[in-house]
Order: structure tokens, then C-alpha cells, then sequence
């Protein structure tokens, strides 16, 4: 955790310069999802610069084996299930957002 009240203190450069600017999008976004303080918590920031690095790497690895992946209608069973998923999640967020 990231306090004044334990020495435990960086700057926003310091910060930026540790985690890179997403790793601490990340771990500012994570800080205060609970009850509790908002703490920044190095180990989240950490977590999220190697989820970023797992997600681009199978980005680049998604890119060089495009063509053999699936290609065609998307009409399988479990193309209706996920279709069917997203709507339903679709209208799940627009009804929360019109209260």
C-alpha cells in the first residue's frame, strides 16, 4: 500500500516512471472498488503491467496466425449461446444506466 502515515510514499513521476502510465491506470482503477481506504498497492500494479504484457503478446500471436483461424458464418450453437450472452448483457447495462 501506498501511504504518508506509513513511509511508504512515491510521487506521480516516481510512480509513472516505476509502473509505466497503465500499470498505474490500472492499479488507481483497482484502488477503492471495496469499502475500505483507497490504497494503491504496488503488487496490483505489477500484476497489471504483466497482464498487459500476457495481452499483448497474444495479440501479436492472434495477428501471425490470422489465417488459420475460423473464418464464415457465425451460426454454430455456440455462436447463438454467446450472441445470445452479449445481448442479454447489452440490456442488463442499458437498463442500469437508465435509472
Amino acid at each position: 500500500q501506498m501511504s504518508k502515515s506509513t513511509g511508504n510514499f512515491l510521487t506521480l513521476t516516481q510512480a509513472v516512471e516505476k509502473f509505466s502510465a497503465d500499470g498505474m491506470r490500472l492499479a488507481l482503477a483497482d484502488a477503492g472498488d471495496t469499502v475500505e481506504d483507497a490504497n494503491f498497492v504496488e503488487a496490483m500494479a505489477d500484476a497489471g503491467i504483466l497482464r498487459l504484457y500476457t495481452w499483448v503478446e497474444w495479440v501479436k500471436e492472434m495477428i501471425a496466425n490470422r489465417d488459420s483461424l475460423r473464418s464464415g458464418p457465425a451460426n454454430t450453437f455456440n455462436d447463438r449461446v454467446f450472441a445470445s450472452e452479449m445481448s442479454a448483457g447489452i440490456m442488463k447495462t442499458d437498463q442500469n444506466y437508465e435509472k
